[in-house]
């Protein structure tokens, strides 16, 4: 059944990566990003173009990794503390209880 589901999963990306390229060859800014020119801001603009793609691009895969990163640390530290603790409860005489405060 997961050998059919991952099948069906590529057949999609691959059907909807295809009509995605027609899309692409439709956009109007890249007709106009893709004239040739002979001033030299115009001759520009393509590599301007393309640059904001990839900063475009790239903003959703920064944002996850700053998230994942700092989750990461996160449990990283939480694991840490809990080690901590457990370390102290075993050390603790007393067996964790509080009597042993009032002294």
């Amino acid at each position: 059944m997961t050998r059919f589901l991952k099948a069906m999963l590529i057949a999609l990306v691959l059907v909807g990566g295809l009509g995605a390229s027609r899309a692409a060859e439709a956009c109007p800014m890249c007709a106009v990003a893709n004239e040739d020119g002979k001033d030299e801001v115009a001759n520009a603009r393509p590599r301007a173009y393309m640059y904001s793609i990839l900063f475009m691009l790239s903003m959703p895969a920064t944002i996850f990794t700053v998230f994942a990163v700092t989750f990461y640390r996160l449990s990283q530290k939480q694991a840490a503390m809990n080690e901590e603790s457990l370390a102290l409860h075993r050390d603790d005489p007393s067996g964790g209880s509080f009597e042993s405060l009032d002294s």
